[in-house]
């Protein structure tokens, strides 16, 4: 493993829901509070910054053409060309106090992105996973601050965060029909090391955690529910990673710079930033939406 380098400096507010696009070699994350979408090219190492209308929690692209935003509002296709959004469905019209927030495609395409009350209040949220046809269900409830989301490379478990329980959860995932049963907590952040957030998975079936408020990602090896590596990344608030490159094997961490204080942006002026580490394993693809 190299060492932790700042790729882009975006001052992120919430840099968020980092999702690799293999055509393109390409990432895709999003600044909720500031409600931006940023396209970071590797090849050209370059950062295009798109402003949105509202807070986007989770991107992910569409194998059709396109990308696949869970925001404020809903589900909305987004096409780069036009910068047109289309709305798809809102499965929480009937809750204004809510935001979508983390998200990612399942390895069957469908897109599964959970919400957060916006004042934090726990047990107000759930899960939904938005089908290749376009219909939307409810996977959990209740659900306090959804986050990050994996699964194992035989497609066999699902992995879950919901933050404030301080947990990864595994449930037995059919990939056929999408439905998750047999409840277990796999991984258990101690407080001290601050709340987990987004995560992704290794070619190796071990999970990458990011720790909102303890400056690193942490890997684990779920069958066993114990950390085997870390990486230290400059910045406070760790919100989210994800593995691209060429071979799979750089992995972005995305950061956040809100609720800081000006001691804290002193010490890691880089905070909101997208960060990248080259690693000696591989990851596994960010999948994409079907329908």
């Amino acid at each position: 493993m190299e060492e932790v380098k700042l790729i882009v400096d975006s001052k992120s507010s919430l840099g968020e829901g980092p999702c690799w696009d293999e055509d393109e070699q390409c990432l895709y994350w999003v600044d909720i509070l500031e409600e931006k979408l940023h396209i970071y090219n590797s090849k050209e190492k370059s950062n295009k910054t798109i402003q949105l209308d509202q807070a986007p929690g989770a991107v992910v692209k569409r194998s059709s053409g396109g990308l696949v935003l869970a925001m404020l509002d809903g589900f909305f296709i987004y096409d780069i060309q036009t910068q047109k959004l289309e709305k798809i469905v809102d499965p929480e019209s009937h809750l204004p106090e809510n935001r979508f927030n983390d998200g990612k495609c399942d390895p069957a395409g469908r897109f599964w992105a959970g919400s957060m009350r916006l004042d934090l209040k726990h047990d107000k949220a759930a899960l939904y996973c938005l089908d290749t046809d376009l219909t939307v269900k409810k996977m959990l409830e209740p659900i306090s601050v959804s986050n990050g989301l994996a699964w194992s490379p035989d497609f066999k478990t699902m992995y879950y965060i919901d933050t404030p329980t301080q947990q990864v959860v595994a449930y037995d995932y059919n990939m056929r029909t999408g439905e998750i049963t047999n409840k277990k907590v796999a991984v258990t952040i101690p407080l001290e090391e601050g709340g987990p957030d987004g995560m992704t998975m290794d070619a190796e079936g071990k999970l990458w955690v990011a720790h909102w408020g303890g400056y690193k990602v942490s890997r684990w090896d779920p069958e066993k529910g114990k950390q085997i590596d870390e990486v230290r990344v400059p910045a406070k608030q760790v919100t989210s990673c994800a593995f691209g490159g060429e071979n799979l094997n750089d992995l972005y961490i995305t950061t956040a710079n809100v609720g800081l204080d000006s001691k804290e942006m002193e010490q890691c002026p880089y905070s909101g930033g997208l960060f990248s580490v080259k690693m000696n394993i591989k990851g596994t693809p960010s999948y994409e939406f079907k329908g």
